[in-house]
Parts: structure tokens; C-alpha cells; sequence
């Protein structure tokens, strides 16, 4: 088996806003595996300011995966300080195994037979931009919105969310919020409070990732369910896991294969939460289709009992096409359509 990388920027379609900032490229590297005709491709996609890793050390870290790959493919587990290339080689290992066709976990979702319910996600931006996100979504049939709040002031934002619950009860459409830890404790109480007269199903990391007292104390007061997203980033030891799960007490975590261990840490969180009572669901990380196709395949294969976070592939202008399709608000796998990776295997 040989393997090598290749750096690939994505660009964005239009500029796309979070608490920590804007987003319009993205870097991501793409490591391919080879054994005889066959080539399995993964993706590593680290997050800047996020992930635990530092995209400027992302080169030299694969070129030793890929100089040492029979080492690495054999003990992921030396990656999981690197979690999205530990997701990247485990994705292009499970592709290669399968043949190297995109098929990672055939199952009726690679057959085209179901879909994966997923969310509507609403980007920060102008009160206008985001009406006009949240308008196309409900049009376009999703049940459950999901809308990234903390960059523009609280109160345009929840007469945003109250807008949509004076249309549409909580039977009909489902509010999720993510806050990307921009609240101080006293806020997020008070803010809370008042998202719960909106029946908001929950709120993702309302303040910032390491308090584990504050967050506790939030998770008990706090009317509305709070789910950790960036809390669980770093967070690999088992008995760590165990530890920050039984303190805060949660509703739900949400989790990244790129952030928080590729598969292999994802299932132990899992794990963790069936054996505690806790809800998941997965979500991508800004990957390319590459990266979302793997996480989707991988997912239909968990007991997902929600929407699940997997409709990112549309934002970049250069994205692979693929044989993914976002149809109501589910995604789909379409076998009929190609994957046209020509941008990518080119040398």
C-alpha cells in the first residue's frame, strides 16, 4: 500500500458567518491510499482556531502518516491528536477495503432506498439574509431548523425565531440554536429563559468550551436543553469522556468525526451516552462532499433517532459533484448520479 496527500481550497458561495467569524475558503487536504489499481480517498478538514490541530502543521503530520502508512493505518489510535486525519485515513482505508468506489458502509442509503433526515442549517448575517435562508428552508419542506446565533444582537435574533414559531407550532417545525460559546454565564441564563417561550428544542454550547462548573450549572437551571459541541474537542481519554459527561450532565452532544476523534471517537461518545441517557446526533464540519459522504454513510449506520447535521455540502463553488442530493429535508445517496473527483486525482 502507498499513500500520498494532495491541499485543496474550497471556496464558498457566499461568505458564511459563525460567532467566531466569516468564513469564504477553506482549506482542506485529501489523503489517498493505493493498492494495486485500486485508490481509497479521505478527507481531513480541520477547523482554524477550533480544531486541535494546526492547519500549518497539517503537511508535514500527513507526509509522516504517509511515510509510515503501514504503521498508521494498523494504530489510528497515535492520531488522536490528530483527529480529522484519523477520520481522513479511516475514511480512505475503508474506501480502499470497498473497493475504492465511494461506498465506505453499504447499507438501503448507499442503495438509494432511504434517506437521512437531516436539519436546515441558518447562517449568521443581516436580519434580511437570514429571513431569506429561513424562508427558502421551510419552502423547501425542512421540519427542523437550526440557526447559528451570537454574532448579531439577542433580540433580532429571537424575533427572528419568533417569527417562525408564530407561523409554525413546535409540532410542526422543530428550533435548534448553536451559539458557539459566545454567551457569559449570566446571559446565557437570561437568554435561555426567554428562548424557552419559543419551545426552542435545544441550544448548542451556549457558552464558551473548559467551564465545566459554569456549564453544569447551566444544564441544570437552563429551561431550554443544552447540548456540547466544541466542549468535547481534546477530550479523547475514556476515563476523560466519562468524567466530563458525568459532570455537566447534558441533554445532548453533538458530534464531528473531523473534530472529535473521526469514527472511532464519535462511537465511544456514543457509547458513553447510551450507557448515560444522553442524546446525539452527528453533524459535518464543513468538509467537501468527500468528507460528508463518509460521515452520512457512516451515520445511517448508528441508531439516529433525530435530525442529523449533514446539509453543508452545497455551500462551496467547488465542491465534487457526487452522487449526494439533498431532496426535501432529507439527504439522499443517488447511485446513478457519478462522482466527478477529476479536480482532485489530476496531478
Amino acid at each position: 500500500m502507498k499513500a500520498h496527500f494532495k491541499k485543496y481550497i474550497l471556496n464558498f458561495r457566499q461568505a458564511s458567518g459563525t460567532s467566531r467569524g466569516v468564513y469564504a475558503t477553506r482549506e482542506v487536504w485529501f489523503i489517498f491510499l493505493k493498492d494495486g489499481t485500486k485508490i481509497g480517498i479521505g478527507e481531513c478538514a480541520p477547523l482554524p482556531n477550533l480544531s486541535v490541530e494546526s492547519p500549518e502543521k497539517m503537511s508535514a503530520k500527513l507526509q509522516q502518516v504517509c511515510d509510515n502508512i503501514e504503521y498508521f493505518s494498523q494504530f489510528s489510535e497515535e492520531l488522536q491528536n490528530w483527529p480529522s486525519i484519523r477520520f481522513g485515513l479511516e475514511t480512505a482505508m475503508q474506501d480502499l477495503q470497498n473497493g475504492g468506489q465511494q461506498i465506505l458502509f453499504p447499507s438501503a442509503f448507499t442503495r438509494g432506498e432511504q434517506g437521512i433526515p437531516i436539519n436546515g442549517l441558518i447562517w449568521m448575517g443581516t436580519p434580511e439574509f437570514m429571513k431569506q435562508q429561513i424562508r427558502s428552508k421551510l419552502v423547501a419542506g425542512f421540519r427542523c431548523i437550526k440557526m447559528k446565533i451570537g454574532a448579531i444582537d439577542f433580540e433580532t435574533e429571537f424575533n427572528l425565531l419568533k417569527e417562525i414559531r408564530k407561523e409554525f407550532s413546535a409540532d410542526e417545525i422543530t428550533l435548534r440554536v448553536d451559539a458557539n460559546g459566545a454567551y457569559s454565564f449570566q446571559t446565557a441564563l437570561e437568554n435561555m429563559k426567554r428562548l424557552s417561550d419559543l419551545q426552542i428544542h435545544s441550544i448548542e454550547q451556549p457558552i464558551k468550551a473548559g467551564r465545566w462548573d459554569e456549564m453544569a450549572a447551566l444544564c441544570e437551571k437552563s429551561p431550554v436543553p443544552i447540548g456540547l459541541d466544541e466542549e468535547l474537542i481534546g477530550v479523547f481519554n475514556s476515563l476523560e469522556m466519562q468524567k466530563l459527561v458525568e459532570t455537566i450532565r447534558p441533554a445532548y452532544l453533538i458530534l464531528k468525526p473531523s473534530l472529535h476523534g473521526g469514527f472511532a471517537g464519535c462511537e465511544k461518545w456514543i457509547e458513553l451516552t447510551n450507557k448515560q441517557g444522553i442524546g446525539w446526533w452527528i453533524t459535518s464540519a464543513l468538509e467537501s462532499n468527500i468528507g460528508l459522504n463518509a460521515i452520512a454513510q457512516w451515520t445511517f449506520q448508528q441508531d439516529f433517532k433525530s435530525e442529523q447535521g449533514l446539509g453543508t455540502g452545497q455551500l462551496f463553488t467547488n465542491n465534487f459533484d457526487s452522487p449526494l442530493q439533498i431532496d426535501g429535508d432529507q439527504l439522499w445517496y443517488k447511485p446513478a448520479r457519478e462522482w466527478q473527483l477529476k479536480p482532485l486525482t489530476d496531478e
